[in-house]
């Protein structure tokens, strides 16, 4: 099958460009601090290693659909790694030409981290799960960051820049599509657990003309994990959007930087490799910048910065560069229902509603769906945990790469603390674990995180604002300022710390 081209850039980036701010990363924090450069005046050029995710495949659509992955699905793999590998005893991988697609499963020695690849970040294959950390969580999260500045002045404005609503309580109540989560709901209390609705990006009333037919099905067709093509408020249609409308911000797509250094004149020389969309390299040019700001993911800009340092370019970054990664205590597991308790055929992708163990057990667990599209008598979560472990990214001279040392192992105090929710709910109800999801006869989903935080930590690696130390006007600013833990979905928190940084970066440094 010949595969679409898309247009690789939105905006050209001719070498020996000299640009006032870099971006590095299309993500959360770095949208927001475009976003607020450029209604300060500054001019801002972004460039994203992935592609930009405007031009419809052969089915019309732009993303593929949960249930049926395609070359779309997966960057740069010729294999899928679907997190559930497993249905029913049969495995759900399959194989898939290498193309530049929007979800990143990447390796490491003990943990796959889930990642979005395109303009727009995680923001494109996330559930769109936007939670405010409780306010007495907020001390061990962000331990050198004002609580009442957050809460007063950037938790609000994150939510209002990212368009978080509330579902209709009264719909959901009688919403086919949200049985498996009344069903969550009605298990979580009959075991005396807290069961809360929680603020989502998804456009509530688009989802509820989807249930009419009025509209083309998008979370009612289970889009999710690799894109949603309708109702889902991305980056691309809040933050981005605003920012591109300024005039003053463009976007390159599949742009990859390799390198960073202090350019003679002031000022950084960054070396850039151009992609085709099975990842080969067609250019490689060099601009310079003033500023740089790092925002390619607590992944991209750890694995960079940490080259950076250890190979000589960067020379003064200090010895917190690469430390305090966590993996937000992700882990996941499902639970097999009495057939008196079906979750439904039609599933929303949309997730509304978690069980919130986290001050008696440490455990926040998302209700979480299967639009499998059939009846599944299953219920499914993913955990939040107070998962204690932080790894360290470290350079590999010899292999050329960067490695981080996380162990599996390190996953069982998550899976200890999620236990708490889900043995007493199997207990209560009389159901057993799932053991068909994640292999043959395991339970536990310990080998992943979607949630990766950490790398170049606030207050460590850089300073309280994330300014990076040794080198004067470079900047980190997403989730790898935060130290590996957010006790909720992390989306929110990274864009608030992002509003809260950048406000005094402009007002210090511009």
């Amino acid at each position: 099958m010949a595969l679409p081209v898309p247009s690789v850039s939105a905006a050209p980036l001719p070498p020996g460009t000299r640009l006032p701010v870099l971006v590095i990363g299309t993500g959360y924090g770095g949208s927001v601090a475009a976003l607020r450069l450029a209604q300060a005046g500054v001019d801002v050029h972004m460039v994203e290693m992935g592609m930009s995710w405007d031009t419809p495949g052969p089915d019309g659509r732009v993303f593929a659909n949960t249930t049926r992955p395609d070359y779309r699905s997966f960057w740069l793999r010729t294999r899928t790694k679907q997190p559930l590998s497993n249905f029913l005893g049969f495995p759900l991988d399959k194989d898939i030409p290498r193309y530049t697609g929007v979800l990143d499963a990447e390796e490491f020695g003990g943990i796959t981290v889930y990642q979005g690849r395109g303009v727009g970040g995680g923001s494109l294959v996330n559930g769109g799960m936007a939670v405010t950390p409780r306010r007495e969580n907020f001390g061990a999260v962000l331990p050198t960051v004002n609580a009442d500045e957050m809460y007063e002045v950037y938790y609000p404005r994150a939510n209002a820049g990212l368009g978080v609503n509330q579902v209709d309580p009264d719909w959901w109540e009688s919403a086919p599509c949200y049985q498996y989560a009344r069903v969550g709901r009605k298990h979580a209390r009959r075991s005396g657990f807290p069961f809360v609705f929680v603020p989502n990006v998804y456009d509530w009333d688009y989802m509820e003309r989807e249930a009419t037919g009025a509209v083309p099905k998008s979370a009612l067709a289970g889009e999710v994990l690799y894109g949603n093509n309708h109702g889902k408020k991305t980056l691309r249609k809040t933050y981005l959007a605003e920012a591109e409308a300024t005039g003053r911000v463009s976007v390159s797509a599949l742009h990859k930087v390799t390198s960073v250094a202090p350019a003679p004149g002031g000022g950084y020389t960054v070396l850039i490799d151009e992609l085709d969309t099975t990842g080969a390299t067609t250019a490689t040019k060099s601009v310079t910048a003033d500023r740089v700001f790092f925002a390619a993911g607590s992944i991209g800009t750890s694995k960079l910065l940490t080259r950076l340092k250890a190979t000589g370019a960067l020379p003064g970054l200090n010895g917190e560069i690469g430390k305090g990664w966590g993996d937000n205590g992700n882990v996941m597991c499902g639970r097999a229902n009495h057939l008196w308790d079906p979750t439904g055929k039609l599933q929303s992708s949309m997730p509304t509603a978690g069980i919130d163990n986290w001050e008696a057990g440490g455990a926040f667990a998302e209700v979480a769906p299967l639009p499998t599209g059939i009846e599944t008598y299953a219920s499914f979560y993913l955990s939040i945990t107070k998962n204690p472990h932080r790894a360290e990214f470290t350079w590999n001279a010899a292999a050329g790469r960067v490695e981080l040392n996380w162990q599996t192992a390190w996953k069982q105090p998550s899976i200890d603390m999620a236990k708490t929710i889900f043995d007493k709910i199997n207990a209560k109800e009389g159901t057993i674990y799932r053991t068909d999801f994640f292999g043959f006869y395991k339970i536990w989903g310990d080998h992943l995180t979607y949630h990766p935080l950490g790398g170049a930590v606030l207050g460590r690696a850089t300073d309280n604002y994330g300014r990076l130390h040794g080198h004067p006007g470079l900047y980190v600013i997403d989730g790898a300022l935060i130290p590996g833990n957010t006790s909720v979905n992390p989306f929110v928190t990274i864009t608030a710390l992002a509003e809260r940084n950048i406000e005094t970066i402009i007002a210090a440094d511009l």
